[in-house]
């Protein structure tokens, strides 16, 4: 049987006469009466995933036109699109009235994650229909991320397919428990229940690998509506529930109380000297007046005061309420702390076993720092250590220098200060996390905690005697750490050699860390992938730091081209003590002068990533320092970094 012919008039012709779900009575008591039970149904968040061309678009669209949830207006406009812009030769196009972007139209694709919201007699849904397409798939975590169902589509011809197995990974890794598997376009293959339940047992075994526990298999044409609303009589087989029937009676819900009470602190609340409230909302347990809690992560304990809502104050407040606590003490809590009940607060921790998905056009760099957003709080953090790569498909564990965007990872991941979490297993509010680009501030990865890692533990900073103060005070000079950055061949060494040397001469104690010397010794181990070039200034920014600790005046001479890692490396020193200097040579003259034809070489093939040919070089945009070489000598560059250590 193949798609039923017919206008789309006559499809939209749908009088609510006909409608399966009653029309409330318009007396105003009524309508009160109605609104108010609306408003406590329960909601449902689910998403539409697969590959491309399976229907997510045409699945939902079908379903507000079936649950007559279209105004006139809607219709029209949809009766219009389709001869317009639809796939269907003049006839209904369902996907239309989610695909809202003019290149979905053009390309007939999902490409955005579109949010939809609508309601039957039993319950409230807001469903995100997710594109299909390989590049989207950070925009299908996007959409998976806050969900508790996923109707994973499947084309009855086509079966699974590789994207249908990358969204169902996702599925699992962002904790959907529940999976909803729509086995679409069965009239295109006469309904027929052997391919039917072939896929489904491709799928189930799939699912227990994954640790997907609940899957709802249904059998779909969601253009003609089959096992949609109701049981189709195409399939007198089939003896489950339709698509809306499981959807409004599946329970999704998940047993927050067992945690106790989690409450992340999104504003600290101060209208006068008399009031200070934190305000957020419940992400687990329950709270009352009296109870005792603990802030995290400082770890100070106090009692709930008085539960503020907006309808008055509460005797009792549970997982999902926004409400504002006042404390009967003082405690120093700020936007991003949690509050907890004291008898089992959640972990604290700076290191951690984390999932990754990785979303950016860039791979991801081991060592380089980003911005960890976690609920409200933001922190400083690095992959220390990729453990994995997880080919999505079979699972299979593969071996990683970098991710690639889309891919999925097992990392360690370091913070520069302590947060408190959960495994994101047991609590999604604060297990989960997102990873922003500190130059662009571009969210480039999203991620879930798995545990903490107890590797720093025992170790402690040790108290020394004889502090830096100390030592630059024995030397007479202030510490600096003078950062040389610049292409190959720019003449970044010959300047710091001639600051070294009049530094020596007016008594000064300094040292040069330059580039090549420290690659015969302590980063001999290093290539010169991105990669490499990242933990090659990381170590090189410590190593800085402890002899601007010894009160030395240390010159950097690294070509350093990543602007991220220069902003790390100026983050270890204190305010004025790293001085930032680009020895600012044109690539052409630096290349002319090639000393140790190094660029002859790459324009050759045989130095690959070399910088300024097939390897970027990104230039301070605000450096403490400018030399432009091409407009004096080295002579004269070198004494106006002599003259800015003075001043």
């Amino acid at each position: 049987m193949g798609h039923s012919k017919g206008n789309a008039s006559a499809v939209l012709a749908f009088s609510k006469a006909d409608s399966p779900f009653p029309i409330p009575d318009s007396r105003p008591s009524a309508v009160a009466s109605y609104l108010q039970q609306h408003e406590h149904k329960s909601q449902l968040r689910f998403i539409t995933c697969g590959s491309v061309d399976d229907g997510k678009s045409t699945l939902i669209g079908r379903l507000l036109h079936d649950t007559q949830l279209l105004f006139a207006d809607q219709l029209a406009a949809l009766d219009a699109d389709s001869r317009r812009h639809g796939t269907r030769n003049g006839e209904v196009d369902f996907a239309l009235l989610v695909d809202g972007l003019a290149a979905e139209r053009e390309q007939g694709i999902t490409i955005d994650v579109a949010y939809r919201f609508f309601g039957t007699e039993k319950r409230k849904f807001i469903v995100a229909d997710c594109p299909g397409h390989e590049q989207y798939t950070r925009n299908m975590a996007t959409g998976a991320s806050t969900a508790d169902l996923a109707v994973v589509l499947v084309d009855a011809r086509k079966g699974l397919l590789t994207q249908t197995r990358r969204h169902s990974y996702i599925v699992s890794l962002l904790g959907i428990r529940h999976v909803l598997l729509a086995v679409n376009k069965m009239d295109l293959v006469d309904f027929d229940q052997a391919v039917f339940e072939r896929i489904v047992g491709e799928y189930r075994e799939l699912a227990e690998k994954l640790g997907i526990e609940h899957v709802q298999a249904i059998p779909l044409s969601a253009l003609n509506g089959d096992n949609l609303i109701a049981a189709s009589t195409a399939t007198p087989w089939y003896r489950g529930p339709s698509v809306l029937e499981h959807l409004e009676t599946v329970d999704v819900a998940r047993d927050a109380s067992a945690l106790g009470l989690r409450l992340p602190v999104q504003w600290v609340n101060r209208p006068h000297q008399d009031f200070r409230g934190f305000a957020g909302t419940i992400a687990a347990g329950s709270v009352r007046p009296g109870d005792e809690i603990v802030a995290l992560p400082s770890g100070r304990r106090s009692r709930v005061q008085r539960i503020v809502s907006a309808d008055g104050d509460l005797a009792q407040a549970v997982a999902g309420q926004a409400i504002t606590l006042t404390l009967d003490d003082e405690l120093d809590i700020s936007r991003g702390d949690i509050i907890a009940g004291a008898a089992q607060p959640p972990e604290v921790a700076d290191q951690f076993a984390a999932h990754l998905l990785w979303m950016d056009s860039k791979p991801l760099l081991p060592g380089r720092f980003y911005w960890l957003k976690i609920g409200a709080r933001t922190v400083s953090a690095s992959i220390t250590e990729i453990k994995h790569k997880i080919d999505v498909n079979t699972q299979a564990q593969l071996a990683a220098k970098q991710l690639e965007l889309n891919e999925v990872a097992y990392c360690n991941l370091g913070l520069d200060q302590p947060i408190a979490f959960e495994a994101y297993r047991d609590n999604r509010e604060l297990g989960s996390f997102i990873l922003i680009d500190r130059q662009t501030n571009a969210t480039v990865a999203a991620g879930t905690l798995d545990f903490a890692l107890r590797r720093a533990a025992n170790i402690h900073w040790q108290a020394v005697d004889v502090d830096k103060a100390a030592r630059a005070r024995s030397k007479q000079q202030r510490p600096r750490c003078v950062w040389f950055t610049g292409l190959s061949g720019s003449g970044k060494s010959t300047i710091a050699n001639l600051v070294d040397a009049q530094l020596h001469a007016l008594g000064h104690h300094s040292f040069i860390l330059d580039g090549d010397n420290v690659r015969h010794g302590l980063n001999k181990d290093l290539g010169f992938t991105d990669g490499d070039r990242v933990e090659n200034i990381r170590r090189v920014a410590e190593v800085a730091k402890l002899m601007t600790d010894a009160g030395l005046i240390v010159l950097v001479s690294f070509i350093s081209p990543f602007r991220a890692e220069r902003q790390l490396a100026r983050e270890l020193f204190e305010d004025g003590e790293f001085v930032e200097v680009h020895v600012d040579t044109p690539l052409a003259e630096a290349e002319r002068r090639d000393v140790k034809g190094l660029y002859a070489k790459a324009r050759a093939g045989k130095i690959p990533n070399f910088t300024g040919i097939d390897s970027p070089y990104e230039a301070p945009q605000a450096p403490e320092l400018r030399l432009a070489t091409l407009d004096e000598d080295a002579q004269a560059l070198a004494q106006r970094v002599i003259d800015y250590l003075r001043d």
